[in-house]
């Protein structure tokens, strides 16, 4: 199961996020979103990550940006894969060729998932957040799992939407997505990240809550509270 916390906005998060277990890192560009990160910090922080880079894929957050301009991003920060978030068709991902996967705000019958899920990386080929009319993702509303799992059976998808370190154990049990995503449910405040509940949610995802569950890098074993080793 892989695990990706999202809407990192400073060093000391993604440095803790990578602590906690998680293996994928997500950075928000769309400027109205309250973990909103600029290319340019972006590319400041994450050189200072140093070799920890290697246990982790690195994923931009786009709302309607045109496809080169993401392609531009992508390169002067350094990160692996974009996800499109917003009204992008297809064509977009054609453009961006094996960097980008479509994430989808709602289910609906008749779209043409797989048209988005034959031009991504492979994996994740798609990403299910909660619909919100006014919001693009980060809302902590949870998504339509029946539906999700519908094509989590199809296509390596990211679940996203609403999960906590309560209640993703039972979302993934449910859905059986190919990975999580995670903003809002491991935060003190909009776009600052909680160490501890980051924690729990990796140990939540891994464990399914048994006392058990162990570090994905480093194969230690995993605790809810940082002080406890």
């Amino acid at each position: 199961m892989h695990i990706k916390i999202c809407g990192l906005t400073n060093l000391d998060d993604v440095l803790a996020a990578i602590d906690a277990g998680a293996d994928y890192l997500g950075f928000n560009f769309y400027p109205k979103s309250p973990r909103y990160i600029s290319p340019a910090e972006c590319a400041r922080v994450l050189p200072a990550v140093g070799g920890r880079r290697s246990v982790v894929k690195t994923v931009g957050i786009f709302v309607n940006e045109p496809p080169a301009r993401v392609a531009a991003i992508l390169d002067n920060c350094g990160l692996d894969l974009a996800q499109l978030h917003g009204e992008e068709p297809p064509e977009h991902l054609t453009v961006l060729w094996g960097r980008a996967f479509k994430a989808f705000r709602g289910t609906a019958d008749g779209a043409d998932y797989a048209a988005f899920a034959k031009i991504s990386p492979g994996a994740p080929a798609l990403l299910v957040d909660a619909y919100a009319p006014d919001a693009y993702g980060g809302t902590g509303q949870i998504a339509d799992w029946a539906a999700a799992r519908v094509l989590a059976a199809q296509f390596p998808i990211f679940l996203a939407g609403g999960l906590t370190p309560d209640n993703v154990a039972d979302a993934i049990t449910q859905v059986n997505p190919w990975g999580v995503d995670v903003a809002s449910g491991v935060e003190s405040a909009p776009g600052r990240k909680d160490r501890q509940k980051m924690r729990a949610f990796v140990k939540a995802v891994w464990g399914c809550g048994s006392i058990g569950a162990m570090h994905p890098h480093t194969q230690t074993p995993i605790h809810p509270h940082p002080e406890i080793t």
